[in-house]
């Protein structure tokens, strides 16, 4: 990484309240943190960049191309500068795709994401791999998960895909949600369509996925623990009942409550190891002091995501609340109505020019 505090230096733009800095910031944040699950550094040309283009100075693909300029440019490097440029150029195109609305939920938009943010970089950018993978790692002494046959992968991703698309996640409690997005998480990145750059692949269709359901994803988690993501990946597609060994979610889910629920568990590697020898107990004790209130509300995905907008702006219209989560105001108006007869919200000074009050 940058050798500034390049966290601390962008998240001053999020406390300065402006709505603009602050989405930008975000995505910057998650952009850079995300190129760790791979062990990439990026450079402080690439921090300048990100502060002018969230200062509004210059547009996200002016940002892209001084990126691009800059090793162009650049044709003898240094070591350094050879070692960031793969995550310089990718890093300014998270941050272009996750400030982009549009959003279509199928296999091809995952491997269109692929391509965008590897074109150039892999040969193979956007393609499915043609043969089968290892890859050695570190939370499993070495071992490697079993990925999909790669002649199965577009069978294996249509299934997925089409099952998740035909889940439903009306009236599910936000616990069973939070489980359910992790397995599927889980299953999309075990099939690992792609030969390189993968993680940071399914990480950007997730965050868009899941802000379909009207969720501000707080980002500090990729930002902060993407190679924990990667690991607990790892961990929800690896058996060895020889040592004991159980593909689990846990790990998953606690990192997907942190993303969407604001809870704070402590997300630490070294539990995830399987050599780790306390893991159980650990894991149940930080379960136990980590659960914030938000977890124990009785809201679906929906009502959590519109409740998190009221919060934000008390003042906030249903017609705004329907465009900000893309859904239509009628569905807004049982939503709504749900919340008042869960007492989790009230209206207070008049209907017109009233705004609302929050009890949780």
């Amino acid at each position: 990484m940058p050798d500034k505090n390049w966290q601390f230096e962008l998240e001053e733009y999020i406390k300065q309240g402006e709505p603009g800095k602050a989405e930008k910031s975000e995505a910057w944040q998650t952009a850079i943190g995300l190129q760790a699950v791979d062990g990439l550094n990026t450079s402080d040309y690439l921090l300048d960049t990100a502060k002018e283009h969230i200062e509004g100075k210059i547009t996200i693909d002016e940002a892209q191309k001084r990126i691009h300029s800059y090793y162009e440019q650049h044709s003898v490097r240094t070591e350094t500068e050879n070692e960031t440029k793969e995550a310089d150029i990718v890093s300014a195109r998270i941050a272009k795709l996750l400030g982009e609305r549009a959003f279509q939920f199928s296999p091809a938009e995952w491997l269109s994401i692929h391509r965008r943010l590897f074109e150039g970089v892999f040969g193979h950018a956007g393609q499915v791999r043609q043969y089968n993978i290892t890859k050695k790692e570190w939370v499993l002494n070495g071992d490697t998960v079993i990925y999909a046959d790669w002649n199965s992968i577009k069978e294996t991703l249509d299934y997925d895909f089409s099952t998740e698309k035909q889940f439903s996640y009306e009236g599910l409690s936000v616990d069973a949600a939070v489980k359910h997005l992790a397995k599927f998480a889980s299953d999309i990145w075990q099939i690992h369509p792609f030969s390189e750059g993968n993680t940071r692949a399914t990480a950007v269709f997730m965050i868009k996925y899941m802000k379909t359901f009207g969720f501000s994803v707080n980002n500090d988690a990729f930002e902060k623990n993407s190679w924990y993501f990667r690991n607990a990946l790892v961990r929800a597609n690896y058996n060895n009942l020889q040592k004991g060994v159980h593909s689990t979610t846990k790990f998953l889910e606690m990192f997907f409550s942190n993303l969407l629920l604001d809870t704070h568990y402590e997300l630490k590697n070294r539990y995830m190891h399987i050599d780790y020898v306390d893991e159980s107990n650990f894991q149940s004790a930080n379960i136990e002091m980590s659960k914030c209130q938000i977890g124990t509300l009785k809201c679906t995905l929906e009502e959590l995501a519109v409740l998190d907008l009221i919060k934000t702006n008390p003042s906030v219209k249903q017609t705004e609340l329907a465009e900000q989560t893309g859904k239509s105001v009628r569905s807004i108006k049982r939503i709504i109505d749900s919340l008042k007869e869960k007492q989790y919200i009230r209206r207070v000074d008049g209907k017109r020019y009233g705004k609302w009050e929050v009890s949780v």
